[in-house]
């Protein structure tokens, strides 16, 4: 018999304090983080995520701890099925409309779960709008909601944020803790995970400042900004950004350890529907860097769409950065491609759900050939 991924899950959470992180954007790196704080502090959590840690190559351990956390997929619904006890929603913006149907049902989606009998604590966003819309109704249901973000009464308040050594840091205060937050992972929206990820320790009981040093610990996931080569004085990664806000969240992090280089982007859109629906905040997104390379669509589960094709964005995109914008619809163009317009020192990030994580390693191979 095969279990759907949810079904099996739920059944390793029964009889463990659930924790299930949820959200349009930051669900793996979220949860991961969590894991990884916990542990620094002491409570040995079992965890499943949704892509290996880079520091254990491992995306799951069972624990002898009291906690089991999960990455709680909402694209089908089916998070629905989790015994969690707390759940952490990152952010809520519109997103697999194919399935939710529109945007009202999809974050209503999040409410549904979130005021779940069994779930007692919600930790959520004070500076998404997606997710601040949602919290009266969580409220509502009787649920201890614990905010966390850079806004003004926000339960635990990041303030200060800035970068530090090519990770990120700020001022992490609550009623009864501050200090500083230091990741080794660059980006604003990774302090506001690991806040969320903070914020879930302290309502198992585990002490503060134990949970802040454990956030230096974190040394990311597999396709989340992953440093694929330097080669050529070129530094290549990948991530697995597949949606405008995520794209925009990667190139603004890339950005701020590029250094005098350029910063070059090599985008594979994931879907037709997606692509279709976000053509334009796609460009938009892409225009963060300063070379664009798009690629055909990653059709993943869909049938082609008429019309619909990754030159949708590439279009979008040269209209927000004109003059800088590349296209190859076939993913063996796009390493020969990447390798004329690089140059010493810049940075080159693969972006996408597809198989675009192919063509960093492709890229390294042929900038390491001889002349």
């Amino acid at each position: 018999r095969v279990w759907h991924r949810s079904t099996a899950l739920a059944a390793l959470m029964l009889g463990r304090r659930g924790v299930a992180v949820t959200g349009t954007h930051g669900k793996t790196t979220t949860s991961a983080m969590t894991a990884v704080l916990l542990a620094g502090a002491g409570a040995d959590p079992g965890y499943v995520v949704g892509s290996a840690l880079t520091a254990t190559g491992r995306a799951w351990h069972l624990g002898a701890g009291e906690a089991f956390v999960v990455e709680a997929d909402e694209s089908d619904g089916s998070f629905r099925q989790y015994p969690a006890g707390v759940v952490v929603v990152t952010n809520v913006e519109a997103d697999h409309l194919d399935n939710w149907g529109t945007p009202a049902a999809y974050a209503a989606g999040f409410v549904d779960f979130a005021t779940a009998p069994g779930v007692d604590t919600v930790v959520i966003s004070a500076d998404d709008p997606g997710a601040v819309a949602l919290t009266p109704a969580i409220r509502a249901a009787g649920k201890r909601v614990v905010t966390v973000g850079e806004a003004e009464g926000a339960d635990v308040r990041l303030t200060g944020v800035g970068s530090a050594a090519g990770g990120a840091r700020a001022v992490l205060e609550t009623g009864d803790d501050r200090g500083e937050l230091v990741l080794a992972v660059p980006g604003r929206y990774n302090l506001h995970n690991a806040a969320a990820a903070y914020a879930v320790g302290r309502v198992l009981g585990l002490p503060g400042p134990a949970l802040r040093a454990a956030a230096s610990g974190f040394t990311g996931t597999s396709r989340r900004f992953e440093p694929v080569a330097d080669v050529a004085g070129v530094r290549i990664f990948d991530d697995y950004a597949h949606h405008p806000t995520e794209v925009a969240a990667t190139l603004t992090a890339a950005r701020g350890v590029v250094g005098d280089g350029r910063l070059v982007a090599c985008f594979q859109p994931h879907l037709f529907t997606r692509t279709r629906d976000f053509a334009a905040e796609f460009g938009s997104a892409l225009a963060l860097a300063d070379e664009i390379l798009v690629l055909g669509i990653y059709p993943a589960r869909e049938d082609p769409l008429p019309g619909v094709t990754g030159r949708l964005v590439a279009d979008a995109a040269e209209a927000a950065a004109p003059g800088h914008v590349h296209y190859a619809e076939a993913l063996a163009e796009a390493a020969p491609a990447l390798a004329g317009i690089l140059r010493p020192g810049d940075l080159v990030v693969t972006l996408g759900a597809g198989d675009v994580t192919r063509v960093g390693p492709q890229l390294a191979g042929l900038l390491e050939e001889p002349a």
